[in-house]
């Protein structure tokens, strides 16, 4: 006679961590074949419709991931821009100071407040406000992009 043992149960939340523990240990010997992913879906009675949907929302989130990538990329070069002209003007007052005599404090100090305030605004967003400045730079993208390829078409340079 055999002995059963009794069958563990998982929420479907613990289900979806061990499952996703296991892919990745997977994925670590080797990446996965789109086939490859289909059949793992396929065991786990998954609906190809909805393997579909997901690799259609993943490639959607990269999409926005690169974006938002270029996006901190243009606006850190911006204060690095920045920087670098304050950084001159400090120097030049500094310096006008020193061949004067007396020195320029109040535009030195001034360069460095609007520093600071570049920085936080850089660095030091809330995430609804960056979310708020990406959507912005996203739309004026978009905006350009639609511009110049009404131009392209008009001027007949596509």
């Amino acid at each position: 006679m055999t002995v059963k043992s009794p069958e563990i149960l998982y929420r479907s939340e613990d289900a979806q961590q061990i499952l996703n523990i296991a892919i990745a240990r997977q994925a670590e010997a080797g990446e996965l074949t789109r086939t490859q992913l289909l059949e793992v879906a396929a065991e786990l009675n998954i609906d190809p419709a909805d393997i579909l949907a997901a690799e259609q929302e993943w490639a959607t989130r990269q999409g926005e991931l690169a974006q938002r990538q270029r996006f901190d990329q243009m606006r850190q070069g911006q204060f690095r821009s920045r920087l670098i002209k304050s950084g001159i003007m400090s120097s030049f007052f500094y310096a006008l100071g020193v061949y004067v005599g007396s020195f320029f404090f109040f535009p030195i100090w001034g360069i460095g407040f609007s520093i600071a305030l570049a920085a936080w605004k850089t660095y030091g967003l809330s995430e609804d406000a960056y979310n708020a400045a990406f959507i912005r730079w996203r739309q004026r993208q978009q905006l350009k992009r639609s511009v110049t390829g009404l131009l392209n078409r008009v001027l007949g340079m596509e």
